[in-house]
């Protein structure tokens, strides 16, 4: 069982009124209730103050919470867009009727209810001002509390700022991006760590500063897409190149278009290997030796071999971890 929480607050009764958290939270609960191919995710469950009507209050979010990550879920996920306060007792998430921000939900209540959780793996990514300052201690300011199992990803350091821009959080938007694919592995997988990646080389070192958090035994997926190859096309990657180091040897007759040679003749083969080689080459994972493209190196008889990133999952397959 995978639950998410998305709570996404723009009305306020005191604080100024924001514009995008709705949007924001609407939008990741689409992009994490199902996978790339349709398949369920997350069971989501959504919290959202769009006007005086529909105010999200500080026991409404904190009831929430502790019932998210109250069950053995196999993933708890929370997502928070709304203000974030700061003092010297901590951080706090601003719910619709707060008049300063130290009446909000304390981020030391969130990580109690994190850190009693019975679920296996507990991811919490917050959009707001101030956000990284979850799992700190302040009497303590370089030492983190956070269990086994946890991942914190916050869109600012602790005294920073959370951006919006044209109706959606500058952090969330990118989150979304990666979310669809733009953080994907080759197995179409998208991790916490992909997604931290991914934002942090989105934004340049004048923007804000997204925060990664985590005490973790095991990789987890936050959404499948589809992969960029399949599972039976990756897996050949050990069959023709016996070792890691191994260099594929090229000639003419891998290359299907042969006008630059006198030998015409087709060896259908050889040019279904270099079809898969060539989409090797695009991933990232053969790269043409001595020429700088895979049409040379076959029509000069050169070879290929494993790039880094090819050698990485050529052991992953050969360890049958794919």
């Amino acid at each position: 069982m995978r639950k998410c929480l998305c709570v996404g607050i723009d009305s306020y009764q005191y604080a100024s009124d924001l514009h995008g958290c709705v949007n924001d939270a609407v939008s990741v609960k689409e992009v994490l209730a199902r996978n790339g191919d349709g398949s369920l995710n997350f069971d989501v469950k959504t919290l959202t103050a769009t006007s005086e009507n529909s105010y999200v209050t500080k026991k409404e979010l904190n009831d929430a919470i502790v019932d998210l990550f109250a069950s053995d879920s196999e993933i708890a996920l929370l997502y928070f867009s709304g203000h974030g306060s700061i003092d010297d007792n901590g951080g706090y998430l601003c719910t619709s009727e707060v008049k300063c921000g130290k009446e909000g939900l304390s981020l030391h209540d969130v990580m109690k209810a994190v850190n009693t959780s019975r679920a296996r793996n507990k991811i919490i990514i917050l959009d707001s001002c101030h956000s990284g300052a979850l799992g700190d201690v302040p009497l303590m300011p370089e030492f983190t509390v956070i269990n086994s199992g946890t991942v914190i990803l916050s869109a600012c350091e602790n005294s920073g700022y959370a951006n919006e821009e044209d109706g959606h959080g500058v952090y969330t938007g990118l989150l979304i991006e990666a979310l669809y694919g733009g953080a994907m592995n080759l197995l179409g997988e998208v991790s916490p760590g992909g997604v931290y990646s991914y934002i942090d080389r989105s934004l340049g070192a004048w923007e804000q500063r997204p925060v990664f958090k985590a005490n973790i035994k095991e990789s987890v997926s936050l959404r499948k897409n589809t992969p960029p190859i399949s599972i039976e096309e990756l897996r050949k990657i050990t069959e023709l190149f016996p070792d890691p180091s191994y260099e594929y040897p090229l000639d003419s007759s891998y290359e299907p278009d042969k006008h630059e040679v006198e030998d015409k003749t087709k060896d259908e083969k050889h040019e279904h290997i270099f079809k898969l080689l060539q989409k090797y080459v695009k991933l990232s994972l053969v790269i043409p030796r001595g020429e700088d493209h895979m049409y040379y190196a076959a029509i000069h008889n050169k070879h290929c071999a494993l790039t880094a990133q090819g050698q990485h999952y050529w052991r992953l397959v050969k360890k049958e971890t794919i």
